[in-house]
């Protein structure tokens, strides 16, 4: 009888320890730790993609496909590429080329379906031990975003340059950096931050504030300071609204991380001091930049010289915002940087000779500055297109169309997207998501 009891309390013991063990490993959620990212007590750093249609993807609807979206995944742990950027939020939009359908209407109310797909999506991420940044709101129009918002609150139509051309995108920015200081728009935006955090994933029944799968809320792709008037002013209340916004989120989840989703200091004129303001808050986590050589006129296809130029100037951009993450005892992370194909083609067999190079670039600059003690943390290239194609030979979205590669729908289908059979770039990938696993401390089969 004595042995009985003996085994029964050994298997006891056992089972307390698998169990503790077990609720270690899901309730582990990335922190930061000093100017670094940690999880699980070890370092994490990382190559990550920008997979903007997670959710879309993971939707039971005709616009969803969950096996390929599995597919997707799939091939990403292969490449190791464990941290994906993902629209959490879209709006209902009356521009020309609006993300259909969107998360959120005019009405008020939400749509279950994509928010199911978002549900299935953060449940097979964490089946292959990725995390999710969560992107929250959008300056730009390509998914609704602030501009919506200042359009429902002022009952008026959104500025947009791709319908008329009369209209600039200085003057859809304008447009869309009233949101700041809109009550309306604000409490709109705050309801749905609610909803979110407050959700229970209808697959694993996980609330979504508990969910290990996700990393970061962040509150909107490029968030921008208006530019009209005094930009002091300016600033202080883009500053404020971060400040505020990010202490809400907080107060609803202490357990993730928040930061701005901003381009970095290209966004505030390359005003550092502004950069620095609108990231000192003690609610925003780690900074981000973004880096678009070609957008920003440092790369000319056309001229493929000029790509020695746009490394010094990445090396510059890179050190100038790194030098804030330091001031602010902060991580940085480089959440986009896209390069387009060859000759600015969109064809997934043209080839992309400068993009290869330009990858292992930033790659290993990224690399080195780790290894040097920078703050800097890992990036996301931008972005993923697997197996998606451009339906229609003009490579341009039209409505319906249910493809999803790695571009938004307002721009030429393919052109920065990394493909399953782009092969060089995947082996580029490869190579340095296992070289920062093995500066995290990660071993090949570790999940």
């Amino acid at each position: 009888m004595r042995k009985c009891v003996i085994y029964f309390m050994v298997a006891l013991s056992m089972l307390t320890i698998l169990y503790s063990c077990q609720t270690k490993l899901h309730t582990a959620f990335v922190k930061v730790t000093g100017t670094h990212f940690t999880f699980n007590d070890t370092p994490y750093y990382f190559v990550g993609t920008n997979f903007w249609y997670g959710a879309y993807l993971g939707a039971d609807t005709a616009y969803g496909n969950r096996a390929r979206l599995t597919r997707e995944l799939d091939r990403l742990q292969k490449l190791n590429v464990r941290n994906l950027r993902v629209v959490a939020a879209s709006k209902e939009s009356a521009v020309a080329t609006p993300l259909t359908p969107p998360f959120q209407y005019k009405d008020g109310h939400y749509n279950e379906k994509l928010l199911e797909g978002l549900d299935f999506l953060l449940s097979e991420m964490d089946k292959r031990g990725m995390h999710a940044v969560m992107v929250l709101n959008n300056f730009w129009s390509w998914s609704g975003g602030m501009s919506e918002y200042v359009a429902w609150a002022k009952d008026t139509s959104v500025v947009d340059p791709t319908a008329n051309k009369n209209l600039t995108w200085d003057d859809f920015a304008n447009f869309s950096a009233q949101f700041y200081h809109l009550p309306e728009a604000q409490k709109k935006f705050q309801k749905y931050i609610a909803m979110l955090i407050g959700r229970k994933n209808s697959i694993t029944n996980t609330m979504y504030r508990n969910d290990p799968a996700i990393m970061t809320w962040e509150l909107a792709n490029e968030p921008r300071p208006a530019k009209p008037g005094n930009p002091d002013e300016n600033i202080n209340l883009f500053s404020k609204w971060i400040d505020q916004t990010a202490s809400y989120i907080h107060s609803l989840d202490t357990n993730h991380l928040v930061t701005t989703g901003s381009e970095g200091s290209i966004s505030t004129s390359r005003n550092l001091d502004y950069i620095r303001q609108a990231h000192a808050g003690k609610f925003i986590d780690y900074m981000t930049i973004h880096i678009w050589p070609k957008n920003w006129g440092w790369y000319k296809p056309e001229q493929p010289s000029t790509l020695d130029s746009s490394e010094q100037k990445t090396i510059k951009y890179l050190d100038d915002n790194l030098t804030v993450a330091r001031e602010l005892q902060k991580p940085m992370v480089v959440e986009e940087f896209g390069f387009m194909r060859d000759n600015e083609r969109n064809s997934p067999d043209s080839p992309v000779v400068a993009r290869n190079s330009y990858y292992q670039f930033i790659f290993q600059l990224i690399e080195d500055s780790i290894k040097a003690g920078s703050p800097l943390a890992g990036c996301n290239f931008w972005g993923w297109g697997g197996e998606g194609r451009a339906q229609h030979s003009d490579f341009q979205w039209q409505n319906g169309d249910t493809s999803y590669v790695g571009d938004p729908y307002a721009e030429p289908q393919g052109v920065n997207s990394v493909y399953d059979t782009d092969e060089g770039t995947l082996k580029i990938i490869s190579r340095y998501t296992k070289n920062l696993d093995k500066l995290s401390g990660k071993k090949e089969n570790d999940k």
